[in-house]
């Protein structure tokens, strides 16, 4: 068993990730004075695949780091890879941003590929598995969400399937769902093992990366910016800001409007033993990614070392580890009961950055600065995408060519209180996920 820490904030536990994924490039802090063409704040997916993409252009980058490369969110999700957003649907999101949004859509549709073709290019070693994405509906009437999303997906082109209850039992080992929708272009990674793949990839490519190298602010003077770490400064042509939902968790100046825009939610994984081939060849057998449709999600996946790797979420901040070991327990012998007795060896937390309508937010900072935050979640995908759109946004791509569905930073009224009750939201999604629609 995990033990917990009296604060368990997402510096104390050890991930899966972090304990079985080589060590990355070495990362030397900022010291001093320093320029590039583009300045880039952030080493998770974002900031690592648009410097990436510039190098490949022969654009003169610079990565500032707070920690190192894949510590935030990036190197402590759930690993799996999901070409959609949580609740936003096509038709919506073209609807709400016209052109922008069709863009933003296509973008959405082709993310899944886009990662797993940067993972083969680069000879990655992630762990990756691209075996689809199954989302499972957890009562018979929700399977009219499945139909929308087939319906929409699939008049876009995306690799798109409407599944059965047969089919879903069949390919979860399960008789908990009924029915689903299944992406084939989805799958599953080692998150931190990406990072830090991508990290090597741009160090090799002529990057730079400073790590432990917190931002403190950024201003535009001139025709440069001006970006301030704690024992130095870059000056840069064009900037991206890609810190998500840790934006506001190292320095409360480096962008207090974009910060406050997302509710930093801590999302908890959790991963078992390893367990037998027996198990495993009849619990999700052909090691699909699966997040159901549950407000409290269900979700799992196979790691390379047939661990099943889960999670779940909880509310009072008291002996965490614990509780959702016995919780989570619980929930997967009831899944699959031929699964046995359950022990995890890690639990382990970051944050996940959640606007109130489950929609990324994307900002035009200044001449050549952009921003985006609000992952909600379907962070994964969709991050490795937006990295070649913000290399073609600081390359000069006019905005009317660009998948970015733009607006002005609208922070949350009482911000600081709706971190404090956000938890409290899971009561009111238990409630909703008990009813049938």
């Amino acid at each position: 068993m995990v033990s917990e820490s009296r604060s368990a904030s997402v510096a104390d536990l050890a991930s899966l990730w972090s304990t079985v994924t080589p060590a990355g490039a070495p990362c030397p802090a900022l010291d001093g004075s320093a320029s590039a063409d583009v300045v880039v704040i952030g080493a998770g997916f974002t900031g690592l695949s648009t410097a990436l993409n510039l190098r490949k252009s022969g654009v003169d980058v610079a990565v500032l780091e707070a920690v190192e490369p894949g510590w935030g969110g990036s190197g402590r999700n759930n690993g799996q890879v999901i070409p959609t957003l949580t609740r936003p649907d096509p038709d919506d999101i073209e609807a709400r941003h016209g052109e922008a949004g069709e863009r933003f859509v296509a973008l959405l549709r082709d993310s899944a590929n886009t990662l797993f073709d940067t993972v083969r290019e680069h000879a990655i070693a992630a762990e990756a598995e691209q075996t689809g994405w199954v989302q499972p509906v957890h009562t018979p009437g929700r399977i009219a969400i499945s139909e929308r999303r087939v319906r929409q997906w699939g008049k876009r082109g995306a690799q798109v399937e409407l599944l059965g209850t047969a089919q879903v039992r069949e390919m979860l080992g399960s008789d908990a769902w009924h029915g689903g929708f299944w992406n084939r272009s989805g799958g599953h990674v080692n998150p931190l093992a990406l990072a830090r793949g991508l990290a090597q990839a741009v160090v090799e490519a002529g990057g730079r990366i400073f790590g432990h190298t917190p931002v403190l602010d950024f201003a535009r003077q001139g025709d440069q910016w001006v970006v301030r770490t704690p024992a130095g400064q870059m000056r840069a042509r064009a900037l991206v800001l890609a810190t998500n939902a840790y934006t506001g968790e190292f320095s409360p100046t480096l962008a207090p409007r974009i910060a406050r825009q997302v509710v930093p939610v801590l999302s908890w994984q959790m991963a078992t033993l390893p367990l037998p081939e027996a198990v495993r060849a009849t619990v999700i057998p052909g090691r699909q990614a699966m997040s159901d449709t549950h407000g409290d999600l269900h979700f799992g996946r196979w790691d390379a070392r047939n661990r099943l790797v889960t999670g779940g979420a909880i509310i009072a901040p008291f002996n965490r580890v614990r509780r959702l070991e016995a919780m989570i327990g619980d929930r997967l012998r009831r899944l699959w009961p031929q699964i046995g007795e359950v022990r995890f060896d890690h639990v382990w937390n970051g944050y996940v950055g959640m606007t109130a309508d489950f929609m990324p937010r994307f900002h035009r900072l200044g001449p050549d600065g952009w921003a985006w935050v609000g992952c909600n979640g379907r962070a994964v995908a969709l991050s490795m995408a937006l990295g070649g759109e913000f290399a073609k946004a600081v390359r000069g791509v006019p905005v009317n060519e660009l998948a970015l569905p733009l607006s002005e930073p609208a922070p949350l009224p009482l911000h600081s209180l709706a971190r404090r009750v956000a938890p409290l939201m899971l009561l009111h999604y238990r409630q909703l996920d008990r009813r049938e629609i």
